[in-house]
């Protein structure tokens, strides 16, 4: 296959698809290398940016998926008549936060850290995708183990969690539970993980 016909047999894919997809899929369905592919996706991706098209190309770990521009959100939402989730709550966005920095992790973890019972927050955080059960902890018990799902990296605008900020102690002069620049994590006073970036999560 040519350079642009691998291109466009990508972009098919993805189009059809409506979810992320494993690149190992494309490799498979294309009959071609890794590199080829990879390459593929980086015009694919370079195309749609430098044109400002309506369309963006995300990745999300090893998945890559199309999507729709954010700064066409408000008109997509309105063109579709989709309502338009509420922001995640303070505290939603610590319980999500410790999952993220601690995974797999246990409810029994986050409420340690938070000091409250976090029952209906997790409860919250499942309904909303943005995290998932993934087995169980081998000790008297076994209670389950949460983690962060693709939709939580593609909420936060992430390609993978070693791209999440990094967790810092507020200095002595700080207000602990200010937010820090730049979407920084931080610990407040009380031990609690606090400032994780907010922006567009629900869309």
């Amino acid at each position: 296959m040519e350079r642009k016909e691998i291109e466009s047999a990508v972009e098919a894919i993805l189009f059809a698809s409506g979810e992320p997809v494993q690149i190992k899929r494309l490799c498979a369905a294309l009959e071609l290398a890794r590199p080829a592919v990879e390459r593929a996706l980086k015009d694919l991706g370079d195309h749609y940016a430098f044109d400002q098209r309506g369309i963006r190309l995300v990745q999300m770990d090893d998945c890559w998926q199309l999507c729709s521009a954010p700064e066409y959100g408000e008109a997509v939402h309105r063109a579709l008549e989709v309502r338009k989730p509420a922001k995640l709550s303070q505290p939603a966005l610590e319980a999500l936060t410790i999952i993220a920095y601690y995974q797999p992790t246990t409810r029994a973890y986050v409420d340690q850290i938070r000091g409250v019972d976090s029952s209906y927050t997790m409860s919250l955080l499942l309904n909303r995708d943005l995290i998932e059960e993934c087995g169980r902890l081998q000790v008297p018990g076994r209670p389950r183990l949460y983690r962060t799902t693709k939709q939580f990296l593609r909420a936060f605008h992430l390609s993978s969690l070693e791209d999440l900020p990094e967790l810092t102690e507020p200095s002595d002069e700080e207000d602990p539970l200010e937010p820090e620049a730049d979407g920084q994590m931080r610990l407040g006073e009380n031990g609690e993980i606090v400032s994780l970036k907010q922006e567009d999560e629900t869309e």
